[in-house]
């Protein structure tokens, strides 16, 4: 079997033109590597690959969920293997390509997932008792004290949260990791300017058509490009107060992304040439093809 291509790094950073480029160059399709665009509409807040860009070459895993609907890491692990072993049995390569870091690490090394199987109506809790046993596993969590429903179906899934066990660093494929980096200060303004450039293109309207959704969403409460919005929809809160946050959330975001992909992943890091892409496109795929023919 030909080395898996994985291709990760902070948002904004070209991940997705280079797995484009690279995938046409080696006959590869290519494997969703980002939690939220695996969920139908939430296309601009979450840098889904464009329809032009989908159709340019084959892309896996991207719109197969509703907003409303769970999908955890267990669930992206067992997608990911059988789609590698479709993509492989008909010839081809495989990309993966995304941020999420966890989730990638799950479908390619040794994690096995134990699932719960209690399911609590926690009677004896209040609203506000059952979130703040929430906010203990995910403190940025933004659920309304009045929606019990949600707030019980959500404390069952982090109590009975799949347990990651046994040899968690042992990879089950060949595999070859690109780090896509640059220097902080132009990943940070790369992101501001991205975000700003998905308010143009639409990221409100779109949030807009998700208000309905985002009472019974764990995605659209937790996913940065989307629960920055939930004051504006809900409690007036000015649009510009948003899209600060947003790059405030995102430019956090990529210092977490970095330290994740640094601590668990033996990366080729190359640094990107914003001025001439191409260039880096070349030496990744030149350092490929050098490390198989060895």
């Amino acid at each position: 079997m030909q080395p898996i291509i994985v291709i990760i790094g902070p948002t904004g950073v070209g991940k997705t033109k280079l797995s484009i480029e690279l995938a046409k160059k080696l006959n590869a399709e290519i494997i969703n590597g980002d939690s939220v665009a695996v969920y139908k509409r939430l296309n601009i807040g979450s840098a889904k690959p464009t329809l032009e860009e989908q159709q340019a070459v084959p892309h896996h895993l991207i719109d197969i969920k509703s907003p409303e609907e769970e999908y955890s890491v267990y669930d992206y692990q067992q997608d990911v293997r059988k789609k590698i072993a479709e993509i492989t049995g008909r010839g081809k390569r495989v990309i993966i390509v995304g941020g999420t870091g966890l989730y990638i690490k799950a479908a390619l090394y040794n994690y096995v997932f134990t699932k719960g199987t209690t399911n609590n109506n926690y009677d004896e809790l209040t609203n506000e008792e059952i979130l703040e046993k929430i906010r203990e596993y995910d403190k940025q969590i933004t659920i309304h004290p009045n929606n019990r429903k949600r707030l019980v179906r959500t404390l069952n899934k982090y109590e009975n949260k799949e347990e990651i066990t046994t040899e968690k660093d042992k990879c089950l494929y060949p595999v070859y990791i690109v780090g896509l980096t640059a220097p902080r200060d132009i990943v940070y303004d790369r992101i501001n300017k991205r975000v700003e450039k998905m308010v143009e293109e639409g990221l409100v309207d779109e949030v807009v058509s998700l208000k309905d959704a985002y009472q019974n969403s764990r995605v659209l409460s937790s996913a940065i490009g989307y629960k920055e919005f939930i004051p504006y929809l809900f409690e007036d809160e000015c649009l510009e107060d948003v899209i600060k946050r947003i790059q405030l959330d995102s430019r956090h975001y990529a210092k977490r992304q970095y330290t994740f992909f640094n601590h668990q992943f033996e990366a080729h890091w190359y640094d990107v040439n914003f001025d001439d892409f191409n260039q880096t496109i070349e030496a990744i795929y030149k350092d490929i093809k050098k490390q198989e023919a060895n």
